[in-house]
């Protein structure tokens, strides 16, 4: 099975993305990749409030990075995410963040998300149909 297309978002690196030293902040890519995801579901046609009124959250169950280079103040990056083909209900989204303008890899990185009911915290043996289809 082919691996699904990425899905890009660009980010200029501002000045609270920073520590002193101009360096991007670890937990700024995080935040990076999240927005990524946002707005690759919201291209879809769902937004988080879909999945809240459908009374799913989607916290994070798993997360793993691997840091290869550093962004600095100014750089513009590549946010590059797609949705793994996976079993069940739980989402596994791909990361590679690049410098976009060389197209190098600077961080790597695996998000799991597990939805749960909202009203019950009990994870869902199935997405509302609606949902489900964006990213079953």
């Amino acid at each position: 099975m082919d691996d699904p297309p990425w899905f890009e978002y660009r980010v200029t690196v501002q000045p609270h993305h920073t520590d002193y030293a101009g360096i991007v902040w670890h937990g700024t890519y995080i935040a990076w990749m999240e927005e990524a995801r946002v707005t690759y579901l919201q291209q879809h046609g769902l937004t988080f409030k879909d999945w809240i009124e459908a009374g799913v959250d989607l916290p994070v169950v798993d997360l793993a990075l691997r840091y290869r280079q550093s962004l600095s103040l100014g750089e513009v990056a590549l946010v590059r995410t797609r949705l793994a083909p996976s079993k069940g209900v739980r989402m596994i989204w791909q990361y590679d963040i690049q410098r976009a303008a060389t197209g190098d890899s600077c961080v790597l990185g695996t998000v799991t998300l597990a939805p749960v009911d909202l009203k019950t915290r009990q994870v869902l043996r199935r997405l509302p149909a609606h949902l489900g289809k964006v990213v079953g």
